[in-house]
This record gives C-alpha cells, sequence and structure tokens, in this order.
C-alpha cells in the first residue's frame, strides 16, 4: 500500500527534477601541463560558481602528448572535446580546413582590439579569430645575475650563441650540481625543434628553400647542431635529450641552470619566490643571435579554440571568453599576484603601471615579441610563414620526426652527420610525397 501511495509523487518529484538533470551541459577542456594553465584550472571554480549549469571536466596533458590526442580527435571529427588549447601553428590551419567554430560576435566588453595584432593574425586565417589567445610568448636569455657577477661577466643585450657558450663555460660546476646551460632537449616539434629551429635561423639555417626542399645537410644546419650538442653535452645537465620546458624550469628554479634560453612566459615562474630558490638573482635579455638576429626569438600563443565536432557549442564559447579576458586577469592579480597574470596578449596589460612595476621581466618579453618576424625570420629568403614552425599541414608529421634525430644526436645514438642526412630524407620524401615539388 506504502509503494502505490508514494509513486505518484515520486514519479512527480523525478518529473520536476529532470529539467534541471538535463540543463547541465559538460564542457570536456584538453590543455598542456603548463604552469599557468594549471592555474587556469585551478581557478575555473569561479567560472562555475557564476554557471552553475555548466560542469568543466579537464584533461592535462604533456605537451607532446595533448598535440597527439587534438590532432586524431579534430582530424576525425570524434568530439572528445569541447575546448582545445591549441597555437598559432593550428588555428589557422585547421580553421581553413572547417575544423573550428569561428570566434567572431564577440562581446564589445572583451575588446578584441585590445589583443596584440601578431597575436591577432597568429590565431586567425583570413581575417577570422579561430582561437582567443590565453597568452602570448616570444623566447628570451634568463641567467644567474648572482653567478655572473661572482665571476666578473657582463650579459650583452642580445649575446652571441659563442658568447653563451663561453659562459656557459665559465659557471659550469657540476661537482656543485651547477650546470652552465639547460636548454630543450626532448624530441617534438614544439619542444626541441622550437628551441633548435630558432638556433637553426641564427646560423643562416632555414627549413624549406624557395622551391621547398629542405637543407639539413648544408653548412649552416651542420654547423647550428654541431653547436647544439656541443653545448649541452659539455655544459648542460645530465640527460638533456629527455628534458622539455617543465623539466628545464624545474632545473632552473632549484638552482641548477646558470643559463637558460625559452619561453618568456616563465618569466613569472623564475621570480616567483614561493617555487623559485632564484627568483632574485634572475636576469633577462634576448634570445642569442650568431650570423644573423632574424628568428632568435621565436612568437607563439597558446589559444582556446572550439571544434565543430562539439556539441556544447554556447557553453564552450561562454568558458572560452571567461579565461582569455580581463576578467580572469584580474582574478589571476588577486590570487596569484599581478606578476602571475597570462602575458603576452594585450596592449593594457603593457599599459599597466604595477604590473610592469611587478614583473621584471615585462618589457623585456614584450621587446622580444616585437622582434619576432613570423614573415621575415631567416638570412635567406623562406617560402613558409612562421620563426620556429613553418605554417603547412605537413610540418607537424616532419618536425616530429626530425626532433628525434636532434634529440639522438643530443644523446649519442647517432652522429650529428647521421642525424641531419636522416633529417633531410625525411624532409624532402615528405614534401614530395606531398607534392611541393615533383
Amino acid at each position: 500500500m506504502s509503494i502505490k501511495r508514494f509513486a505518484p509523487a515520486l514519479l512527480v518529484a523525478a518529473i520536476a527534477a529532470a529539467p534541471l538533470a538535463q540543463a547541465e551541459t559538460t564542457v570536456t577542456i584538453g590543455t598542456v601541463n603548463n604552469g599557468d594553465m594549471v592555474r587556469m584550472q585551478g581557478l575555473s571554480k569561479a567560472f562555475e560558481e557564476s554557471n552553475p549549469d555548466i560542469k568543466l571536466k579537464w584533461v592535462v596533458l604533456e605537451e607532446n602528448v595533448l598535440r597527439q590526442r587534438l590532432t586524431t580527435d579534430i582530424a576525425t571529427q570524434g568530439g572528445q572535446f569541447d575546448v582545445m588549447t591549441i597555437g598559432m601553428y593550428e588555428a589557422p590551419i585547421w580553421g581553413e580546413k572547417g575544423w573550428l567554430v569561428p570566434m567572431d560576435n564577440l562581446p564589445a566588453d572583451y575588446n578584441v582590439d585590445d589583443i596584440f595584432p601578431a597575436i591577432r593574425d597568429g590565431l586567425s586565417h583570413d581575417n577570422t579569430l579561430y582561437a582567443l589567445p590565453f597568452y602570448g610568448e616570444s623566447s628570451m636569455t634568463y641567467y644567474r645575475k648572482d653567478l655572473f657577477e661572482a665571476k666578473g661577466l657582463t650579459m650583452p643585450a642580445q649575446p652571441t650563441w659563442d658568447e653563451v657558450k663561453t659562459f656557459a663555460k665559465a659557471i659550469h660546476d657540476p661537482k656543485a650540481g651547477q650546470y652552465g646551460i639547460c636548454l630543450r632537449g626532448k624530441a617534438g616539434w614544439g619542444e626541441n625543434m622550437a628551441l633548435f629551429t630558432t638556433m637553426g635561423n641564427t646560423f643562416g639555417a632555414r627549413w624549406f628553400d624557395e622551391q621547398w626542399k629542405s637543407e639539413f645537410t648544408g653548412e649552416a644546419w651542420t654547423n647550428a647542431l654541431t653547436f647544439y650538442v656541443d653545448l649541452l653535452g659539455n655544459y648542460g645537465p645530465p640527460g638533456a635529450s629527455s628534458n622539455g620546458f617543465n623539466e628545464n624550469l624545474a632545473l632552473f628554479n632549484s638552482g641548477k641552470c646558470g643559463m637558460w634560453i625559452d619561453a618568456t612566459v616563465a618569466g613569472a615562474f623564475v621570480t616567483d619566490k614561493s617555487q623559485s630558490k632564484v627568483a632574485d638573482n634572475v636576469g633577462f635579455t634576448l634570445a642569442p643571435q650568431q650570423v644573423t638576429t632574424k628568428g632568435a626569438g621565436w612568437l607563439w600563443s597558446w589559444g582556446l579554440a572550439i571544434p565543430k565536432s562539439t556539441d556544447a557549442a554556447e557553453a564552450a564559447k561562454k568558458f572560452v571568453l571567461w579565461a582569455t579576458s580581463t576578467d580572469y586577469s584580474d582574478l589571476v592579480a588577486k590570487t596569484s599576484g599581478i606578476a602571475s597574470i597570462p602575458p603576452g596578449t594585450r596592449k593594457s596589460t603593457y599599459e599597466n603601471a604595477e604590473y610592469i612595476a611587478a614583473a621584471p621581466f615585462a618589457t623585456k618579453t614584450l621587446e622580444s615579441m616585437k622582434a619576432a618576424d613570423a614573415k621575415d625570420s631567416t638570412l635567406k629568403p623562406k617560402p613558409y610563414i612562421g620563426v620556429q614552425f613553418a605554417a603547412i599541414p605537413e610540418f607537424q608529421s616532419i618536425a616530429s620526426q626530425v626532433g628525434k634525430f636532434v634529440s639522438g644526436a643530443l644523446a649519442g645514438s647517432m652522429t650529428v652527420e647521421e642525424a641531419l642526412k636522416n633529417a633531410e630524407k625525411v624532409s624532402n620524401r615528405e614534401m614530395k610525397r606531398a607534392r611541393y615539388f615533383k
């Protein structure tokens, strides 16, 4: 009797609750395990509190794994992600293919005109934005001012790679756990090849000549890779071929790197006393040059994009707008300090005297980004756009393979000559197969 009596009431309650359950939308976000993105995940509770009908699901992955997962999902229209963390390489290519939701009709208070033109252009195709920038970056040289002072060394405004090597030798003290320099060695087109390509640029190299043929066995790349292997082999930490951005950041913050050339976004972390033992002794200058200054520092932006395969486009866009807004920057400033706000995207950030005063790396970040020219980054003419990458669909596959050869040369599993010969063979084979030349 009791079951019959209360069944209608339970049924009514279930029906009343059903619309609430259906109203909640889950937004799955694929992002990289860099510090700024980890912070974004932590602060996203504020977004969920303001949007109780949206639940965020995070997939945070190491850079190489993330890129593989996202590329597979977008190419197959798998629909596993509603928000993707991608960059200036993917956004225009995927946007042109029709794989991404255009980021148009943005609210007036988002102030899209505040975004640096180079960042907007890099995330656009045919003047349409396909990702909103979370942060922007170039690369620069970090160095220990205390170690330089102890050795009587003076860091130039933009050192040559030869000068960097001299400095690394002078401050290298492995018995004390102090290595002259840390650089990316982990294989990956966005890991070691980002750094090594900028080095190659300054040695006079380019990914492809005007006929889209590679020049890896030429003098410029040979000089660059020989230098890279010698520099890290003699004055870098053990196991350098396994170190990417995050590994080198940890080494630098623990006081084990005398110098480090990497992304300008690391400035907020190496000067944060809560995580860096050397926060008070970090100096900043431009990324090294060699025979040319062209292409010395890269240009990149991690942006948030929405794949066409999503079934939660409206909720996803609401999150993307929040995470890339000035309101989000204000939240970071409130919780982590103004120096920690996502850098490199908005003009207003660098017009803020309070930010400039709190962030000793800010002016050098801006100088580095302004110096990076995606259209003119090599000594000889090139047929592609991009500083540390070539903005063509085939590049990701080619550079991932070349990155393994470069890492192999660094690890000693093959010679410099073998690595470059393999790189040229792979590059020309793939470009010929893609009909860039016969």
